[in-house]
């Protein structure tokens, strides 16, 4: 495209033709202050907190969506562009409850810091607040309200070019303009799939995520209960951002030696489940595979993915594996297996689950996810998980108990469902399922010991990732995406026939898989989901055993209790079916 030179505030520049004058400005340690924009999904100019002069130009221009130009000469801190920023910023402070104090975002808001930054102290104005829009708080995982909304559009652009869902979209005009679902409809109502991602993004709390930390704490208050936690995967490269760390950073003991400090009666790992989903996963596909079932068989373990599939695709529902999430296979486990190897009622076990995930608390809710009521014919245990924090709502709970996190010293999980495996570990990044699962099925279908684990081309932030990889005289052509516009895709070419010589799919909902769920620390941007990324395969490299199938506690699991992958038992507990939606 060629090259373009320009002045930003008196500092020679050299960019790309196409590069926005914010880009461009960035280039040379000039930091313009944004509001709506979002990098590569939101340009569309409307906040104007943005705005420059260019020489030449009558108006001030958003510096988000203008091109940088040969000889452009900008200044982005005039007193005229001060002014405009600050008057801006009023208005929009004017339309806006002042609940910082009491607000989920208090402290991690771009609007509050926005305001500190360009040193707003008074509003002016008089606005007129969206007071008579009731707060939607219908699904089990999301929150909205509208009175904080300030119109960015960040929500719609994510929901629409992102997650190709369309659940959200900017309705009226001026005064009257909100952002909401369609006909008035509560969340709920609509095909949302609940990922969070419009929380991820939200520069203030008009989206957030159900808080169910209260219910936690009456929990670990209720001498009755015997209560428990599982640690997603995801969730140990993360969590440390919230208390300064650098983002990847793992955290997996600091993590556990919190929950005992919390209270916790035993704390145990997601990633042990993570295991088991592998062998019941893996061996669906080998038997698919070899008795002629339906193929590509897509995996099962994001449950925002799961819904997406059963509003917009349902008719392919029989491809997705059948195997639960480890979120599920492990409550399931815990109020069973665990609770019959302790001698504790199971209708007196709370399992609190910790993921990066708001659709994980809807997947909680979903009526058939109570295995254990049934196996014991016991309808004092309403379901197998029974609260699930994001991990936001885990950060708020360290600190209302006054934990040092930073300086504690490691912990190790509780044993048995405590153990577990690098395959586990990355589950929580895009590929990590499908390169667990290719670790475990080449043993199995081969017998021979694979001495290459690391399948690198199935991992990084491309949308869609395929490889083909040659197991016993057959290839497996296998297929990796993340974001559900890029499922979208997977699934058209699906329906049009075009994947039938394909084996195994993963798809995971949110961009970059797990490290970058809709319920993980704000701001989740692309540089630092690499970094998270690295965090994860950092753990992996670190563990003793590095395919789910070596996991003793896991070989021991199907011993004592389950006999056999796909047996009976397993089916009765770790396996599921789907709703078609409308």
């Amino acid at each position: 495209m060629g090259k373009v030179s320009l002045q930003i505030d008196g500092q020679p520049v050299t960019v790309e033709a196409g590069t926005s004058i914010l880009d461009a400005a960035a280039q040379v340690g000039i930091k313009i202050p944004t509001l709506c924009y979002l990098e590569e999904i939101n340009k569309v100019g409307a906040c104007r907190i943005c705005v420059v002069e260019v020489e030449g130009e009558k108006d001030l221009v958003a510096a988000c969506n203008t091109p940088a130009e040969d000889g452009m000469v900008v200044h982005t801190n005039t007193p005229a562009v001060r002014a405009s920023r600050r008057t801006t910023l009023e208005l929009i402070l004017s339309d806006h409850p002042a609940e910082c104090l009491t607000c989920v975002r208090n402290g991690n808001c771009e609007l509050q810091a926005l305001a500190s930054q360009l040193n707003v102290r008074t509003v002016r104005f008089g606005g007129a607040t969206h007071a008579g829009l009731p707060r939607d708080d219908s699904t089990p995982a999301l929150v909205r309200d509208p009175r904080k909304c300030i119109l960015c559009g960040r929500c719609v652009s994510v929901c629409n070019n992102i997650q190709a869902v369309g659940a959200i979209e900017l309705q009226g005009l001026g005064f009257e303009a909100f952002i909401g679902p369609p006909a008035n409809l509560e969340l709920a109502a609509t095909s949302c799939v609940q990922c969070g991602q419009c929380a991820l993004v939200c520069p203030t709390a008009a989206i957030a995520e159900k808080d169910d930390i209260d219910k936690v704490w009456a929990a670990l208050a209720d001498p009755q209960k015997h209560v428990v936690v599982q640690t997603a995967p995801a969730t140990r490269v993360t969590v440390g951002e919230e208390f300064g760390l650098t983002p990847g950073t793992p955290v997996t003991g600091k993590m556990v030696a919190a929950f005992r400090r919390l209270g916790f009666d035993a704390v145990f790992d997601t990633n042990f489940a993570a295991d088991l989903t592998i062998m019941e996963e893996g061996s669906e596909l080998i038997e698919r595979v070899k008795n002629g079932g339906v193929l590509p068989q897509f995996t099962s373990c994001c449950p925002g993915w799961i819904k997406y599939v059963e509003h917009f695709y349902p008719a392919f529902l029989p491809h997705i594996s059948s195997c639960k999430s480890p979120q599920q296979m492990f409550g399931a486990v815990a109020k069973t297996y665990y609770a019959q190897k302790i001698g504790i009622d199971p209708a007196d076990i709370f399992v609190v689950s910790v993921m990066p995930c708001t659709a994980k608390k809807f997947e909680a809710e979903r009526p058939e996810m109570n295995a254990a009521s049934t196996y014991w014919n016991n309808p004092r245990i309403h379901r197998d998980v029974d609260a699930v924090l994001t991990s936001r709502e885990l950060v708020r709970m360290i600190k209302q108990a006054g934990i040092d996190f930073a300086d504690l010293p490691p912990d190790e999980y509780d044993k048995p469902l405590g153990v577990s495996t690098g395959a586990a570990a990355i589950f929580g990044a895009t590929g990590g399922v499908l390169e667990a699962a290719l670790r475990t099925a080449y043993e199995l279908l081969t017998g021979k010991t694979l001495e290459k684990v690391d399948f690198h081309e199935v991992r990084g932030l491309k949308g869609v990732k395929e490889a083909v990889v040659p197991v016993n005289g057959t290839e497996l052509k296998v297929m990796v995406v993340h974001g559900l516009n890029n499922a979208r895709y997977a699934m058209e070419k699906l329906k049009a026939g075009a994947l039938k010589d394909y084996h195994f799919i993963e798809v995971m909902c949110c961009p970059g898989g797990c490290i970058g769920g809709g319920g993980q620390p704000i701001p989740t941007d692309t540089p630092v989901r690499h970094r998270r990324i690295e965090g994860i395969y950092q753990v992996d490299a670190a563990m003793k055993y590095r395919k789910s199938h070596e996991n003793p506690a896991i070989k021991e699991l199907y011993e004592e209790f389950l006999e056999k992958p796909l047996g009976h038992k397993s089916h009765t507990l770790l396996h599921t079916q789907y709703t078609p939606r409308g």
